[in-house]
């Protein structure tokens, strides 16, 4: 509700603006660029701002609890707070949507971490596109074999910080190695925003709480 209302006010606030500048005898071009301005600006305030680049975890919330049209988005906010019965419908949306075997593995590998189910990364993966994300699930693969020294190996080709971190505190807390867990999960959360910080702060407030303390 309260990003439509947010929607309804910047339409009609662009209005009044572009009556106005018509009014006054504006030239078109202006007019014209003056709303394109305006709508992209307004487009990244309410999508990539907190999509890409938020830190504060109810502001994300906010934003992935109004994409629910929107499944590629809405499967984070499930995952991260455990909703079940949503986890597999919104799975059959995907796999309904996406047919083609590389568009659907990142959802099937993330679905096979949230359930446990290594079978079903292991299956996924080598579709996955994106190298960083092939091996982000990869070294989940080896450290849930037990292979910690090759996971920590694995995951150096990875260019992405909060992946390594979040990584890396995985490996140490399985090694019951808590405090450079916790100093792993920090440097995770602090070097991700927007969804995947969400994801990640949700996820922390469960595993490993003492991560979340002071963290913004």
């Amino acid at each position: 509700m309260k990003h439509l209302w947010w929607k309804i006010s910047f339409y009609f606030v662009l209005f009044v603006l572009v009556l106005f500048m018509a009014i006054n005898d504006y030239s078109p071009v202006l007019i014209v660029g003056t709303a394109v301005m305006a709508t992209l600006i307004f487009f990244i305030i309410q999508f990539i701002y907190p999509l890409a680049l938020e830190k504060r975890v109810d502001r994300v919330e906010s934003f992935l609890r109004s994409q629910k049209n929107t499944p590629g988005l809405y499967i984070n906010y499930v995952f991260a707070n455990r909703l079940e019965d949503e986890a597999r419908t919104i799975m059959e949306q995907l796999m309904s949507k996406y047919k083609q075997a590389a568009a659907q593995a990142s959802y099937k590998a993330a679905y096979g971490v949230y359930r446990k189910d290594m079978t079903a990364v292991q299956e996924a993966v080598p579709y996955i596109r994106y190298s960083d994300y092939r091996a982000y699930y990869e070294t989940i693969l080896l450290s849930e074999d037990g292979e910690s020294a090759q996971a920590r190996k694995h995951l150096e080709s990875i260019k992405k910080p909060w992946m390594r971190s979040a990584l890396l505190a995985e490996i140490e807390l399985k090694a019951g190695c808590i405090e450079t867990a916790v100093k792993h999960a920090r440097e995770a959360l602090n070097s991700s925003r927007g969804v995947q910080h969400y994801v990640l702060h949700k996820e922390y407030e469960r595993i490993l709480p003492q991560a979340v303390e002071l963290v913004s």
